[in-house]
């Protein structure tokens, strides 16, 4: 997918997170390790959301190397960023017409 695709499927996620009562925190945050989309915040509990779109199953682009390497990256985020929140990874999921958010899929 082209960083082009990948950027207005982003945008899409953060509207959508936005109505949805999450203040986001940060987009593209990068480590060594990897990058987490969006980092937002809802109900005191910070959500690293990854986001995939394109044909077929998009969640399936996400495997366990790839929560390894966003765990990594929360865990540079917090000592990066001193914050201290309880915290889950989401998946958000964009297609054509619809968006779905998977929460707490961490534990894949």
């Amino acid at each position: 997918m082209s960083r082009k695709k990948g950027n207005l499927a982003e945008n899409r996620a953060v509207e959508f997170l936005q109505n949805d009562s999450f203040r986001i925190v940060e987009r593209n945050f990068y480590s060594r390790f990897g990058e987490i989309d969006i980092i937002a915040l809802k109900d005191e509990i910070l959500h690293f959301i990854e986001v995939k779109s394109g044909k077929g199953e998009p969640i399936y682009k996400i495997t366990p190397s790839k929560i390894a390497k966003i765990k990594k990256t929360i865990q540079f985020f917090f000592n990066k960023t001193k914050l201290d929140f309880d915290y889950c990874i989401d998946a958000l999921i964009v297609k054509e017409d619809n968006i779905e958010l998977f929460e707490n899929i961490g534990f894949m």
